[in-house]
């Protein structure tokens, strides 16, 4: 994509990049300082998990362009998408790359800043909501809890050479295991978790959706993890969360009840 012409005898002030994380779904789960570079920003270079309710915050006559990735087919390759806010931030525009979560939790936005940087160009980070937490706060699922889990540990399940990755001791007791992009891949990933350890009957969720109107939360031991995935033909986004944290809620009520009760006889 070529930058926009500037009039002769004029050069141009270098814009900045702005690295927004848009957080998980809900705009309202949106930083202040995000919104207003949502609403104020002339040109928005988008992954295709921002939701279209925060998209339509921008200005009229804002320029979008997407460049949204699913596993299968990448609209523009992550070489082509440096080139592209490094060339327009060169020709003197302000950029907001706005990205699904926190663009530096799986989001390549040190990437991103990297190839800014070294062609001399301004970047700005804006932290976000990371998928992990917004989807899992959602669901009211707690990563970490006192009776269950005091380690988390995030992974993504896309990575090249997934069968070669050491994954033993970050799932387990007292251990929440959080994996992104990981649909595509739940078979391996629940083989993979058995093969290292895991007993086949560990809880598991599936978030899909998170913080939106149509969000869906499925449980499943880990062995059914794959065939809950396809049954219930789970899409994009979507996070699967591992330990003893996914259990039922009302399970957790039921143990909290028994716990105050028996606290309630020793006194």
């Amino acid at each position: 994509m070529e930058a926009n012409p500037l009039p002769t005898g004029h050069a141009a002030e270098t814009g900045t990049v702005h690295l927004v994380g848009a957080g998980p779904g809900d705009p309202d789960l949106l930083t202040l300082r995000a919104a207003r570079l949502v609403m104020n920003a002339r040109l928005i270079v988008h992954d295709g998990l921002v939701d279209p309710a925060i998209l339509a915050m921008a200005r009229p006559g804002a320029r979008m362009i997407s460049v949204a990735k699913s596993r299968s087919r990448h609209t523009m390759k992550q070489e082509a998408i440096n080139a592209l806010l490094v060339q327009e931030a060169l020709a003197g525009n302000d950029v907001v790359r706005l990205k699904g979560g926190d663009p530096f939790v799986f989001g390549r936005g040190g990437e991103e800043a990297e190839a800014c940087r070294a062609a001399g160009v301004p970047v700005e980070v804006v932290p976000g909501i990371s998928s992990a937490l917004g989807a899992s706060a959602a669901a009211q699922i707690p990563l970490t809890h006192r009776d269950h889990a005091s380690i988390v540990s995030f992974v993504a399940g896309q990575c090249k050479g997934l069968a070669d990755q050491d994954w033993s001791g970050l799932a387990g007791k007292g251990r929440t295991l959080v994996i992104f992009m990981g649909l595509a891949t739940a078979a391996q990933i629940s083989e993979k978790l058995i093969a290292d350890g895991l007993t086949p009957d560990v809880p598991a969720a599936v978030i899909e959706n998170a913080t939106r109107a149509d969000m869906r939360v499925l449980r499943a031991p880990l062995a059914g993890l794959a065939d809950l995935v396809r049954d219930e033909q789970v899409q994009s986004p979507a996070l699967i969360v591992i330990g003893a944290v996914t259990a039922e809620p009302d399970n957790t009520i039921r143990a909290l009840a028994s716990d105050a009760a028996a606290l309630e006889a020793l006194q």
